[in-house]
């Protein structure tokens, strides 16, 4: 037997093997009767009105662009690059950079604003870093990290207490509509929040950069179950263009243009998931889509394609209540 024939036996083998290990589990449906679903989604009262320029921070907790910012440690988690770092005025930052920065911006606020709970986060186009890798610095997102809000744990898509609820299937629609394709369970955090009027106990997905791309996720890996690869682009306007939000309707069961691996939880959702997630995007101004990307550090002409796009797919989830 050759080498070659050898290997491929091998490699057949543990990719079998990969297969058997790495399903994709069954999402189970919360046990409780009744749950609080406050923890994860709160009606947004002021839909109409939120600065989605600024997001849930407001102006006063966005970082100083013109100050120094000094090196705590270098997080190498994740597909992009980054630092924690430490402001003149002793905050601590999270900041990602590459391209993933922008879309992250845009993500967050979005979600933000129909009522998903989301941590603080601004985009800036440059800034200085001191102490290890000194220097100026190109795009990065900066996530505000007070020590009033402690990540406690992580949440699983599959095991929640809010599977089934409308707020969680709304969820899972608006990072379509967004394509954000990356949801492992590591970028969502359980987080208490000492501070808080609301609920002192949240759950936020982040580490969103993964979106405002294309979905490409091969079939033939998904029958594998090659779970570690990409499964699309990131901040890419003409891939995101390029698809729609819903392929076909079928009875009550909605299929999505999304090629990735979560087919489970996609599958879940119906007409009514759709039709209320895009009823609470819809009820966002042209001014406040702009916004949202503006604060990214999008050009003109890229905000005014991306807003095209984004209203087109709400467009799309509205015409399913007709």
């Amino acid at each position: 037997m050759s080498i070659l024939v050898s290997r491929l036996i091998a490699i057949t083998v543990l990719l079998a093997g990969t297969a058997c290990a790495a399903r994709e589990p069954r999402p189970a449906a919360a046990t409780a009767t009744s749950v609080d679903t406050a923890a994860l989604w709160q009606e947004p009262a002021d839909i109409r009105t939120r600065d989605l320029l600024n997001g849930p921070g407001g102006p006063a907790l966005a970082p100083a662009p013109a100050v120094p910012y000094t090196f705590v440690k270098t997080d190498t988690t994740g597909y992009s690059p980054g630092y924690d770092v430490k402001g003149p005025d002793g905050t601590l930052w999270s900041v990602k950079l590459g391209p993933e920065a922008q879309p992250e911006v845009v993500s967050s606020r979005l979600l933000w604003a129909v009522g998903y709970h989301q941590p603080s986060v601004y985009y800036l186009p440059r800034w200085t870093l001191t102490g290890q890798d000194a220097g100026p610095k190109e795009e990065g997102r900066f996530r505000r990290d007070p020590p009033e809000h402690e990540v406690v744990g992580e949440w699983s898509w599959y095991e929640n207490p809010f599977v089934g609820q409308r707020p969680f299937n709304g969820l899972l629609v608006a990072n379509l509509l967004l394509n954000n394709w990356d949801w492992k369970d590591s970028n969502n955090k359980v987080v208490d929040r000492r501070d808080a009027a609301g609920p002192r106990r949240v759950y936020i997905v982040r580490d969103i950069g993964a979106s405002l791309g294309k979905t490409t996720f091969s079939s033939w890996f998904q029958k594998l179950a090659l779970r570690g690869f990409a499964q699309g682009t990131r901040n890419d306007l003409e891939g995101y263009e390029s698809q729609r939000l819903i392929k076909r309707v079928e009875g009550d069961r909605v299929e999505f243009d999304y090629k990735g691996k979560y087919g489970r939880l996609v599958d879940m959702l119906t007409i009514p998931d759709v039709v209320w997630t895009c009823r609470l995007f819809d009820q966002l101004s042209d001014r406040q889509l702009d916004d949202a990307f503006r604060a990214a550090g999008y050009s003109d002409d890229e905000r005014a394609r991306y807003v095209a796009k984004v209203k087109s797919k709400i467009a799309e989830g509205l015409a399913l209540a007709q």
